[in-house]
């Protein structure tokens, strides 16, 4: 059971943190937003949450130089680059994430929109074979290695099996479903808000913690079901608006007050 303050204090962070200056202006989200084509958001998008671990200037200052070694155009490139193009990158880096790395999640997303009907068509069918978001990541990580690849570049692709909270696909998976107020873009409409999942980070785990709606102590697969099932009954329609409030309460706030 919820107590009501912790309901209302959910809403009213949410009302207050799902707004552009937020979430878009200090936040990798403002990546993808600066496309107007659907493939080229999907793409850009999809980097720019696979990217976003650090300090978040330098993740949106990486993610930009990105964008620019692809001349602020994707989905042209992914659909049309040879082995040529890739060389590039060879000075990208981001942490621990190489350019070899980058040429593998360039070349697979090349694989997927030239192969496959693009990401929004495998995280579909994924979803409509299993109704499921685990299994929908499952199959996901399947279809994303599925080129041939050395064993480094493993680590940056969340696999579920092995208890990854899967948070940057799971964020990825956030702006593309959602579509409410002034961040996400809600441009994939067969997949419910109610079947995401939690793109659970540290400042949302230790809110959770703090707020009483998590009590595993890592931030892994089992935390994302035990976190997530309880946002479900919060808002069984769209659970992970309160990633707003969480992430917001943590970042923005420092929170560190316990509601019974």
């Amino acid at each position: 059971m919820f107590s009501k303050e912790l309901k209302q204090l959910l809403d009213e962070k949410y009302v207050e943190y799902n707004k552009s200056e937020f979430f878009i202006e200090t936040d990798p989200i403002q990546i993808p937003k600066c496309f107007e084509e659907k493939e080229d958001i999907e793409i850009a998008g999809f980097l720019a949450a696979s990217l976003a671990w650090g300090q978040r200037p330098t993740i949106i200052k990486k993610c930009k130089e990105l964008m620019q070694l692809m001349d602020y155009a994707p989905y042209d490139f992914v659909m049309h680059a040879d082995a040529a193009d890739y060389e590039r990158f060879r000075n990208f880096k981001h942490r621990t994430f190489n350019s070899y790395d980058c040429v593998y999640f360039l070349q697979s997303l090349a694989n997927i929109y030239r192969n496959r009907g693009g990401l929004e068509n495998v995280f579909t069918e994924a979803y409509r074979k299993h109704g499921d978001m685990f299994d929908v990541l499952r199959e996901w990580h399947t279809v994303f290695t599925s080129l041939p690849a050395e064993p480094r570049v493993l680590r940056h692709i969340a696999n579920v099996d092995k208890g990854s909270a899967a948070k940057r696909v799971n964020m990825f998976l956030r702006w593309m479903v959602r579509r409410d107020g002034e961040v996400d873009f809600g441009l994939w409409k067969n997949i419910p808000t109610s079947a995401l999942l939690i793109p659970l980070d540290l400042h949302t785990g230790n809110v959770s913690r703090q707020l009483g709606l998590l009590t595993r102590n890592q931030n892994d697969r089992k935390a994302v079901e035990e976190l997530t099932a309880r946002l479900r009954e919060l808002d069984p329609i769209d659970p992970i608006r309160y990633d707003f409030s969480l992430f917001g309460l943590g970042a923005f706030e420092k929170y560190n007050h316990i509601i019974p």
